[in-house]
């Protein structure tokens, strides 16, 4: 943030209230919670001989871990529908060829307002996880979504 930016926000950083999933522009779900939108890059060193004192060091490679999408329901089917293209019928009715999408995660304030958004590259479900159906447990039915993807990028969105 730049330092107006929080001039213009009273003085205090946006809240994030919920953050929408959305695969090739179709909405998947909205969640309370998403982890894993980090990256890290790996260091290469190398010692160069006969100079004991010094080793240089470059850029390796980028990782990102999946993303965990959490404390969410699903109010339509897109979401089975797009993990089925990842593994079983849909899977092999693409001659067992992984389809990759273009997903994107926006955060959400409490008024609805559109934050920022992460564009995610190459995109497909691994793993869902459902509510725990007991009606004696009396807590919110939430699901879990896991997401391997190669990267992604940012942009504001107001």
């Amino acid at each position: 943030m730049a330092p107006g930016d929080l001039d213009s926000l009273g003085g205090q950083p946006p809240v994030a209230k919920d953050f929408v999933l959305e695969v090739d522009g179709l909405e998947i779900g909205m969640f309370g919670r998403v982890s894993g939108l980090e990256v890290s890059i790996e260091v290469d060193e190398y010692a160069e001989g006969g100079v004991s004192g010094f080793v240089h060091r470059f850029p390796g490679q980028m990782r990102w871990p999946n993303l965990v999408f959490s404390r969410g329901l699903a109010r339509s089917d897109n979401l089975f529908t797009w993990m089925e293209k990842s593994a079983g019928a849909g899977f092999q009715a693409a001659g067992g060829k992984l389809v990759r999408n273009t997903a994107s995660v926006t955060v959400l304030d409490a008024a609805r307002t559109r934050l920022r958004a992460y564009e995610i590259e190459g995109a497909f479900a691994v793993r869902w996880s459902g509510p725990s159906l007991d009606t004696l447990d009396g807590t919110m039915l939430s699901e879990e979504l896991e997401v391997a993807h190669n990267g992604f990028r940012s942009s504001t969105l107001t």
